[in-house]
């Protein structure tokens, strides 16, 4: 077995929150010796105390217990501390075990705010309304023992003095979603409430192939570079960071043997973006077409870097608007192309449409040679390196969920057989199918990865989910198809701006300051206040009901004729009014551009 990253201090696992008057005091509770924690409600400012205050007789502080202090956030007043108070163990990695945070709680420590100009507590407010949707962010999962951050093979490399770190110093910036919270903390030295969080996915299961148990993990850790939601966060920035880049490990565990395979994917990587406007499908619209050469080069030396030899699969159509895309991704990757890059475009709807995906083995024998080439991680009983990853597979479509995830579990599926074979689970021949409750699982694990995915970046679980969900197209898989994209569709358009604008501030893409806060309102302000797309989508059928229920009448009276024209134009006057003035009725950030 894989000796395992054990950090030199230990992080507290249960402690105890006294809500006083003028502070927060946070106990350990888990037996461990240490001081709390008190955090000053006027200013967020932080100490160490050996002892809880004692109790006001006339005002007994509220009590509460938490499993974590994720971190501090500081806005233009006040300060707002971050708590996990409910979680729930969703199984073990390395032998440790994971939890998922179920319940976030934001407590203010703003009543300095009671002497702020009434612009200032306006502003706060506002402010305010985004953390209390943060404290919903899906997916959010902690160890306190291990490294989640990191997939097997880079804890593997780590040395002795690195292991005896902090795990918050020990993690990978890029998957540490509390990066930018954990601040405060690390400037008062904190170590054992840094509790390092990644969002993404996690999920195992254990099946048996004749006396073998074998046990198998996927694990998505998702890039804060970029992060937001799917019409708000497209392409790449400047540095080459993209939107939607999540690292995708499958771990597999049996007889002493750990075998680990790392694929990753992310938007198309140069500047482009969708403006919701109230179409389903917005023009894609390419920014700064002169700079793709440098962003791609960019983004894929940094994953040369971190992965060894990429492999890029573009999974977008050859034509229409996607067509564009892909010609300008094509057309720089001939820049950076050589025996350490390659690019490979692979038009996933032409081939397999939308319910041939047993056609991705055509894919799959394209990208044979890469993966044989480049391999996956191998441990032995005794945690000795028997074979290494030295590459990596990065796919994309447009919003890097659906037919990615697909492609993703195809990729998996065969990897998993490899290795199988390697340590001499499986024959020759052998492989998942012929195991048909291993096959099930298998399945239900690439399904459940690909919805949470999904849900974070664009609301609704996966597309095309049936297939890998069971192996085939379904009607009611299609069905639900239909119903997701029309979420997809009121989400991105009426909810998603919001909550990007919450994302950016708890990752610190933006950071409040007494002068840039929240961005003046247009003159046409009040305009906007009052359109609501619920309400004109409601107006436009309320008329045409009307015109319909008058045609019904014209066979008794002519009249109803005119009234059901009247009614009629109406509606379709403002259906017309409510597409021409789409940004009016979308849900728009309300923040000035990402900074940091």
């Amino acid at each position: 077995m894989m000796e395992r990253a054990e950090s030199g201090q230990k992080l507290y696992t249960r402690m105890r929150l006294w809500e006083f008057p003028d502070q927060f005091v946070v106990e350990p509770t888990d037996g461990s010796s240490g001081s709390a924690l008190a955090i000053s409600r006027a200013d967020g400012s932080m100490n160490l105390i050996h002892e809880v205050p004692e109790c006001s007789i006339l005002r007994v502080p509220k009590i509460r217990t938490i499993f974590g202090v994720v971190g501090v956030l500081k806005l233009l007043a006040g300060s707002y501390l971050i708590v996990i108070t409910e979680r729930e163990c969703v199984g073990s990695y390395l032998g440790h075990p994971i939890y998922k945070v179920a319940s976030l709680k934001i407590l203010p420590c703003d009543h300095s705010l009671n002497n702020s100009s009434a612009e200032q507590k306006k502003v706060e407010a506002e402010f305010s309304c985004l953390l209390k949707l943060a404290e919903r962010t899906p997916g959010l999962y902690f160890s306190y023992d291990t490294n989640l951050t990191l997939s097997v093979q880079r804890l593997n490399t780590l040395g002795d003095e690195s292991k005896l770190l902090p795990l918050w110093r020990q993690a990978e910036p890029r998957f540490l979603w509390n990066n930018y919270l954990m601040e405060a903390l690390i400037d008062n030295k904190l170590d054992p409430f840094l509790l390092p969080v990644i969002q993404g996915s996690f999920h195992h299961f254990q099946t048996a192939i004749g006396r073998d148990i074998i046990d198998v993990t996927l694990i998505a850790r998702r890039c804060t570079r970029r992060n937001g939601t799917r019409m708000w966060r497209r392409g790449a920035d400047s540095d080459g960071y993209v939107a939607n880049f999540v690292e995708t490990e499958q771990v597999v565990q049996m007889n002493g043997f750990m075998a680990s395979f790392v694929q990753v994917r992310g938007s198309i990587p140069f500047l482009w973006e969708q403006t919701v406007d109230l179409t389903y499908k917005p023009k894609f619209e390419i920014l700064r077409a002169e700079e793709a050469p440098r962003v791609v080069e960019r983004h894929f030396l940094d994953l040369r870097k971190k992965y060894g030899n990429v492999l890029a699969v573009d999974l977008v159509n050859k034509h229409g608007g996607e067509g564009r895309l892909c010609e300008n991704f094509g057309n720089a990757m001939q820049n950076v192309a050589s025996d350490d890059i390659r690019y490979l475009h692979f038009d996933f709807h032409r081939i397999c449409g939308h319910v041939h995906f047993e056609r991705l083995s055509i894919l799959f024998e394209q990208i044979e040679d890469f993966l044989e080439k480049n391999g996956y991680l191998l441990l032995n009983e005794k945690g000795e390196k028997m074979k290494e990853q030295c590459g990596v597979v990065r796919t994309n479509c447009i919003d890097c969920l659906d037919r990615t995830n697909v492609t993703q579990s195809m990729i998996g599926r065969n990897m998993l057989e490899v290795q199988l074979r390697r340590i001499g689970i499986f024959g020759a021949e052998e492989t998942i199918n012929s195991h048909p409750n291993f096959d099930e699982n298998f399945k239900i694990l690439w399904a459940n990865h690909g919805d949470d995915i999904s849900l974070q970046y664009s609301g609704t679980p996966a597309l095309k989910g049936d297939f890998v969900r069971c192996g085939q197209r379904t009607m009611q898989g299609i069905l639900n198809d239909g119903w997701n994209a029309l979420a997809r569709y009121y989400l991105n358009n009426f909810c998603d701006g919001t909550k990007q604008d919450a994302i950016d501030l708890l990752q610190g893409h933006y950071i409040v300051s007494v002068s840039r806060d929240i961005a003046p309102r247009s003159q046409s302000a009040g305009l906007e206040a009052m359109a609501s797309f619920p309400l004109a989508l409601s107006l436009v059928l309320t008329g045409l009901f009307f015109a319909t229920l008058s045609l019904r009448q014209v066979r008794y009276d002519l009249k109803h004729l005119l009234f059901s024209v009247i009614w009629a134009s109406l509606s379709i006057a403002l259906a017309a009014f409510v597409r021409a003035n789409g940004r009016l009725f979308c849900n728009r950030p309300r923040l000035h551009k990402p900074q940091r």
